[in-house]
This record gives C-alpha cells, sequence and structure tokens, in this order.
C-alpha cells in the first residue's frame, strides 16, 4: 500500500476512535459525574417541542446505558469507516444526512412525551448508503461492499419494524432513508 493511502487508513481509523472514544467519556461523565438520573438524556430529540429540535444534532451522542453504547460501538465504527474509506466527503455527507433526516423524522412522527437517543440512526444512515451506493453506482467495488456489509449486517434491516417497545424504531427508519438519500444525491453528483 502506498504512504499517502496508508495515512489516510490511519488517520481515518483514529479520527472513527476518537469519535466513539468521545462518546464513552460522554456516557461515563453522564452517569458517574453529573448526578443521578443521566441528567444529559434529557437533550434527546422531544417530539413537536421546539427545545427537542436540538436533540437532531446532541441525540446521537446520548446513550440510555452503557449496554446501548456497547451495542452501538462496532457497528458504528465498522460502518463508519467503511463510508469514511470512500472518501471523507461521503462520511460527512452521510452522517448529517443521517442526523438530520433520522431526527427530523423522529421529531415530527415520534410519541408525544418521549425522548429519543442514541447513534442508531447515524449506523443505519450508514448502512443504507453503502448498500445503496451500489445501486446506484453499479461499480465493483460498491457492490462487494454491499454484499459485505449485508453479510455482516444485514440483520438491522429488522430495526426499522414498528411497534418495538422502547426502541427507536422511528430514528432507524428516517437514518436509513437519510443514508439512502444520500447515496443517491452523490451519484447525481458524478
Amino acid at each position: 500500500m502506498p504512504a499517502r493511502p496508508r495515512q489516510y487508513l490511519w488517520r481515518s481509523l483514529g479520527f472513527l476512535a476518537g469519535v466513539v472514544a468521545f462518546l464513552w467519556v460522554v456516557e461515563i461523565v453522564d452517569q458517574f459525574f453529573l448526578g443521578h438520573g443521566q441528567p444529559l438524556n434529557r437533550f434527546g430529540i422531544v417530539p413537536r417541542t421546539w427545545i427537542g429540535l436540538r436533540g437532531i444534532a446532541l441525540s446521537p451522542f446520548l446513550h440510555v446505558s452503557f449496554t446501548h453504547l456497547a451495542a452501538n460501538t462496532v457497528p458504528l465504527f465498522v460502518l463508519g469507516a467503511m463510508v469514511l474509506l470512500r472518501s471523507t466527503r461521503d462520511f460527512v455527507g452521510v452522517t448529517f444526512l443521517a442526523m438530520l433526516v433520522g431526527g427530523l423524522g423522529v421529531w415530527l412522527f415520534g410519541a408525544e412525551h418521549s425522548c429519543h437517543i442514541g447513534a442508531s440512526g447515524v449506523i443505519f444512515g450508514y448502512f443504507g448508503f453503502l448498500i445503496a451506493a451500489a445501486w446506484f453506482e453499479r461499480g465493483f467495488l460498491s457492490i462487494i461492499t454491499a454484499l459485505v456489509v449485508i453479510l455482516l449486517y444485514g440483520g438491522l434491516i429488522w430495526g426499522v419494524r414498528p411497534f418495538q417497545g422502547h426502541v427507536s424504531w422511528l430514528g432507524h427508519l428516517f437514518g436509513l432513508l437519510g443514508g439512502v438519500g444520500a447515496a443517491y444525491l452523490r451519484a447525481d453528483s458524478k
């Protein structure tokens, strides 16, 4: 591997490791240093309230528990790395659209008096982008990538089923749509 791509690979993986570490620091601070009841979680998406709009930007950094964060850590890192290794532009665009579309979808259609948090909408955005990129681009590498994503994380698709109790399936669904939208926009701009 030439020096420049190798440096990009290590910088990209280091950046993602830093993001994941930041999520863990936020959860540790929230659970152990800010008092009882995880006070940061109130900054999630609260549907159809003006104050709840801030959660669109903040909710991916907040989690209900260490178990919730642990469940998001590996897919966030793996799928995020697969998007980031395509290009920094793709990573930024997909992350932004997954947060925006996922967050607005939850804000518009979420249950009244609920608060939605977690990075899973972004994870579903990465998943949707990597699958849809194969469809829109029809390139060998994007098809192989989509097959690997389906093999590793194809079960994620069950996360968009409604009525899953405490799971924000709307965040999953709209995050996925944000990722598909990003793939469409990326293919259209070529």
